[in-house]
């Protein structure tokens, strides 16, 4: 009869030499994973120190454009309505019969 510590101590795994380089591997994957990240970091901060402190106000267009005195409110004042139905509840989900 097997004790609990022998079947514990049972290798369910297979041949554990011949998945040698799985640690190395996963080791190899970290340290690139991490160098992208880092590089990543440093190219969005230095993208950030680029940007000015404060931008410019804009101002409403002084001119139309043609196109952009035809162009009516698709909306023509209307609120704007949720047109989605709503998520069914328990009691709606089950049928009878």
């Amino acid at each position: 009869m097997l004790t609990a510590a022998q079947v514990l101590a049972q290798n369910n795994f297979g041949d554990t030499r011949t998945g040698g380089l799985a640690g190395p591997m996963g080791l190899f994957l970290i340290l690139v994973l991490a160098a992208a990240t880092v590089l990543l970091i440093r190219n969005m901060n230095s993208r950030l120190r680029r940007l000015p402190d404060r931008f410019p106000q804009q101002g409403p267009p002084t001119t139309l454009d043609r196109a952009d005195a035809e162009v009516a409110d698709p909306t023509d004042g209307a609120q704007w309505q949720d047109s989605s139905t709503p998520a069914p509840t328990g009691r709606q989900q089950r049928r009878n019969g």
